[in-house]
This record gives C-alpha cells, sequence and structure tokens, in this order.
C-alpha cells in the first residue's frame, strides 16, 4: 500500500508531502490544474522514461519519492532479497530527474536501473489510464485479459515452453534436412578438417615455432654476437673485463689490509668476478647450443608459412585455427550422422507435438469457461452503465496454424451488441466513442482485482460518462477500495463522492509564476468540493445539500 508520495519541482508543482490510506482516494480539482501530475509521478516512480521538461521551470532537478508498506507481501520480500535492496517491511522508491534530461534512482537508498524500479513498480502499482479502452481493441490484448481474468497463468506457461522447445527442434530438422548436397559439404569438410588437423597448433606449440624460427633465422648474429661478448668478458685482451676485475680485487686486497674500511669493497668485487665467471659458463653453453643447420631453418619456415596460408583461407588468426577445426570436425560429424540424429530429432518433435495438443486442449477448455464468466459478468455490468439489454460475449476460435502457437491454439475477438436486437460485433468495429469507452470500463471493472497489486491508479477513466452511470462507477470503485487501496482521479462529482478519503489539486498564477498545490480536504472542504463539480461558479445552498446528500450515501452504503 502507497504511505505516502512526495514531489519537489516537478512539473508545476513547487512542493508537495502527501500521505495515503487504505481504502478510495479521490482527487479532484479545475480542468488544467495538474490533476494527472500525481499519476505522472507514479509512473515515473514505477520505471517509465523521463523527460527534462518534467522539472519545473528554473530549477536545477525534480524529486519524486514514494514509501509503501510491504504488508508482509512475501513475494515482494523475496524480490527485495534476491536483488539485495530488502529493508524490513518499508519500500521507498526515489527519482531524480535533471533539466539536462539525466537521471537516477534508488530503492531503499541504494542506486538501481531503471529495468530494476520498473521490475518492482509493476508489482506495486497498476494504473489505468484514460485511454486504456484503446489497448482492449487489439486481439492479443484481448487474449491476455481473458487469460488473467481466468488465472491461466501456468496453463499458458506450459504451453509457451512446450511451443518453443517445438520450434527450437523443428529448427534443427530444416537445418539437418536442407536441401543442399550433403555430400558434397561432407567432401568438403573431410579435406579442411584433414588440412587443419596436419598444420594447426595449439597455442604453447606455435609460441614454440615461432620462438624456434626466429631463433634460427638470426643464428648469424648470434653466433657473431657471442662470440664478440665472450672475448670482452674473458678474452685475451688486457682489457677484458675479468682481467680488469681481477686486478681491481687484488688492489682492493691490499688497501683493505691497510684500512679494514676498503672490505666491504673488496667483498662487492669478489662476488662481481663470481657474476662474470658464471656469465662467462652460461655464454659458453647458450654457444654450444646455437643450431646452424639451414635444413631445420628451412622446414620451420615451410611450416610457418603453411599456418600463415591457412589463417588466411580461414580469415582465423594463426592461434585460432585449432579450436575452427574442432568446430568443423563436428559439423562433419553432425552431418555423417545426419540420419540417426534426423529420426531421433522427429521422435522428439513429435513428442513435444503430442504435448503440446494436450496441454493447449487444457487450455482452450479453460478460456472457454472463462469467455463465459467474462461475458457474463460484464454483461451485467454493461446494463449497470445504462446500456439496458447490451450483450457481450468472448468468442474463441482456432488460430488457423498448423504448427504449435506460444499464445495458444485459440484467437481471441470481443463482441458487443450495444442494444436491443443488434447483432454482436467486434468490440474494434464499434463506431460510437461513448460506448466504446463504457464498454472497455465494464471490461476492466469485470477484470479488476485478479493480480495482487496492492496499488490500483485510475486516471479519468470514467471519461464520457455522467449522471447515474457516473454512481454506479463510483460505487463500484468504492466496493473495489474495500479490498486494495484505489487512487482515482476524476472530473466527476458521484465518483468522487463515493471516496473515503478526498486529495484537491488547484493551480494559483502570478506574473511570474504558476503553482499547484494539493491538499486533503476535511469533511466541510470535501463538501464544498463536490457542490463546486456538482454547480460550477456558483453554488447555492440547494447544491451544498445536494453535496451533503451525496456523501453521506456513499458512507451508509459501505
Amino acid at each position: 500500500m502507497l504511505r505516502s508520495l512526495y514531489v519537489k519541482d516537478f512539473a508545476i508543482v513547487g512542493e508537495a508531502d502527501i500521505g495515503f490510506g487504505p481504502g478510495l482516494t479521490v482527487v479532484t480539482g479545475e480542468t488544467g490544474a495538474g490533476k494527472s501530475l500525481l499519476v505522472d509521478a507514479l509512473l515515473l516512480l514505477a520505471g517509465n522514461r523521463a523527460e527534462a521538461s518534467l522539472v519545473r521551470h528554473g530549477c536545477e532537478r525534480a524529486e519524486l519519492s514514494a514509501e509503501f508498506d510491504l504488508g508482509g507481501r512475501q513475494d515482494l520480500l523475496a524480490w527485495l532479497r534476491d536483488e539485495e535492496l530488502d529493508d524490513d517491511d518499508a519500500c521507498q522508491l526515489r527519482r531524480v530527474i535533471r533539466n539536462e534530461g539525466s537521471s537516477r534512482a534508488w530503492i531503499n537508498g541504494r542506486p538501481v536501473t531503471l529495468s530494476q524500479m520498473k521490475a518492482l513498480g509493476e508489482r506495486l502499482i497498476e494504473i489505468h489510464g484514460q485511454h486504456e479502452h484503446q489497448a482492449l481493441l487489439d486481439r492479443n490484448q484481448q487474449l491476455a485479459l481473458l487469460d488473467a481474468f481466468g488465472a491461466h497463468g501456468d496453463a499458458l506457461a506450459e504451453v509457451r515452453t512446450t511451443a518453443r522447445a517445438w520450434r527450437s527442434v523443428a529448427g534443427r530438422i530444416k537445418e539437418i534436412s536442407r536441401g543442399e548436397d550433403h555430400a558434397e559439404r561432407i567432401e568438403w569438410l573431410s579435406h579442411q578438417v584433414k588440412e587443419l588437423d596436419t598444420h594447426a597448433l595449439t597455442h604453447e606449440a606455435l609460441a614454440e615455432l615461432e620462438d624456434t624460427h626466429r631463433r634460427l633465422a638470426n643464428s648469424g648474429q648470434l653466433v657473431q654476437g657471442c662470440a664478440g661478448l665472450a672475448d670482452l668478458l674473458d678474452g685475451d685482451s688486457e682489457f677484458s673485463i675479468s682481467r680488469m676485475i681481477a686486478r681491481a680485487h687484488g688492489e682492493s686486497q691490499r688497501l683493505a689490509a691497510l684500512d679494514p674500511a676498503i672490505e666491504p669493497l673488496r667483498e662487492l668485487l669478489d662476488a662481481a668476478r663470481i657474476h662474470v665467471e658464471e656469465s662467462v659458463d652460461n655464454l659458453s653453453r647458450y654457444q654450444g647450443s646455437l643450431d646452424l643447420d639451414p635444413e631445420r631453418y628451412a622446414e620451420l619456415d615451410a611450416q610457418l608459412g603453411k599456418l600463415h596460408e591457412l589463417a588466411r583461407k580461414h580469415r582465423l588468426g594463426m592461434a585460432e585455427l585449432k579450436a575452427h577445426g574442432d568446430t568443423l570436425r563436428e559439423e562433419l560429424e553432425t552431418l555423417r550422422n545426419a540420419g540417426t540424429l534426423l529420426v531421433k530429432l522427429e521422435s522428439e518433435r513429435d513428442e513435444l507435438l503430442g504435448h503440446y495438443q494436450a496441454v493447449a486442449k487444457e487450455l482452450g477448455k479453460a478460456r472457454r469457461q472463462a469467455a463465459s464468466r467474462l461475458g457474463e459478468s460484464v454483461g451485467a455490468l454493461l446494463s449497470d452503465l445504462g446500456m439496458a439489454g447490451g450483450r457481450f460475449e468472448v468468442e474463441l476460435e482456432p488460430s488457423g496454424s498448423d504448427e504449435p502457437e506460444t499464445n495458444g491454439a485459440e484467437r481471441c475477438e470481443f463482441m458487443v451488441s450495444a442494444n436491443p436486437g443488434q447483432p454482436l460485433r467486434a468490440l474494434r468495429k464499434v463506431a460510437s466513442g461513448g460506448e466504446l469507452s463504457r464498454i472497455s470500463l465494464a471490461i476492466e471493472v469485470a477484470a479488476l482485482g485478479l493480480d495482487d497489486v496492492g496499488t490500483m491508479v485510475f486516471d479519468e477513466v470514467d471519461s464520457g460518462i455522467g449522471g447515474a452511470i457516473a454512481e454506479v462507477v463510483g460505487q463500484k470503485l468504492r466496493r473495489l477500495g474495500s479490498q486494495r487501496q484505489v487512487l482515482c482521479v476524476t472530473h466527476l462529482p458521484q465518483v468522487a463522492a463515493q471516496g473515503h478519503a478526498h486529495l484537491q489539486v488547484s493551480k494559483s498564477s502570478d506574473r511570474d509564476n504558476t503553482e499547484t498545490r494539493i491538499e486533503r480536504l476535511d469533511d466541510k472542504a470535501r463538501r464544498d468540493e463536490v457542490a463546486r463539480m456538482l454547480g460550477g461558479i456558483e453554488i447555492t445552498k440547494e447544491t451544498l445539500a445536494h453535496a451533503r446528500q451525496m456523501l453521506q450515501a456513499a458512507q451508509s452504503g459501505d
């Protein structure tokens, strides 16, 4: 349940902090006052995309936050735990929108992505807009509403899973059975795999080949360089390093005998002499290992040349050729065993088709039962909404597809007759906007409360109706408010009178600024607001008495 909503510098709202309670809360105000801003704020907190134009003119950013009481909802608590956003039994959503267009979101004080906020928002709030009836004209939406009404979630999930599995297997069968010459492909693959098996190397073997090839390619320079280095280290010249260090070592010994402070220098020279001797030994061993075999070099050069050729041919790096060969080998084995694999896949496909037909049949049976119940519920509501004699039926027909469909084996069409004696016609072909609005409202009311969402928001869904019909709509929303929290933006006094609580939105302007205020009305202010909605500019004693009577009637109806 929504506990509170805070908005600051949002559109034409400077700052508002609104508390909410259980039941039906109605929101009213003059046209253009900004009644729907509350709905817009909740939509943004439920993960809708934001625009910079929503920031109040002259301000750097807009701030929105809402606090919800989860009421022990284990599904919501589990979601928050899974996302590491849990914080006892409360839930706070916060959104900041900057005037350059960027926005940030938080849940329980922790930064989140917009998709996370949307995932949680869908579980917390269900919003019905004034133009939502347009979505009901789509046949896919009609089928989705029927499934929601009939609580077919598990059966539909099984149908979808089976249909997707069938399509996956059928796709593999088609791929293996495609019309090209398998024998020609097998021959080509065999040649490629054999060639790659012969020449492709592992990463380690390739690195060793390149190192050896580089050493052999530079063997002349290496031999010449090692000879010069050996002469420098320990040659016959009196200036070789080993002889010079030996002389320095002897001199340091003589000086150390005169002054012990020289002793550390003598030790360092001694260590240097040892390192030079070790260097000479290592160089000698390296010289002995140098391979000057030109035939070996030619062999390695040809091997590298072949690898470069294969890399160009397959458009890969030399190090990737080994893995590519393994991939081609898998395809080759698949084609060689295509007959056996096809038999196995065809058997799997037939088994999936049988299972699909069974679960789709059960779903179809449940849909027909739900269609009958939905038709009766909506038909009864049409009479309440001033369309006495009107009929509503949900028509189901085969989808016409020879293959398993993810939505099942039926298509759905909402059929309506607005007046007695008229034939049923598809809802999408109903011409009258007023009739469509009322029919759609009846469908929505019949399907209300089918999920666990704790807060339902209606943004002027009563548009296009009035009089006694409006009173019926208000009564149904109030009755729904006894089961869950309902927030309704309305322009009808008959609906406003049915609220358990009442918020008024007003707009004030001066030469420099326009601002919207939102306040909770007490009993007297509420009577005055309903009277204003009834009587317009001039409010008479009779109008006030009528408003008082409407409010008392709503309370006595509980």
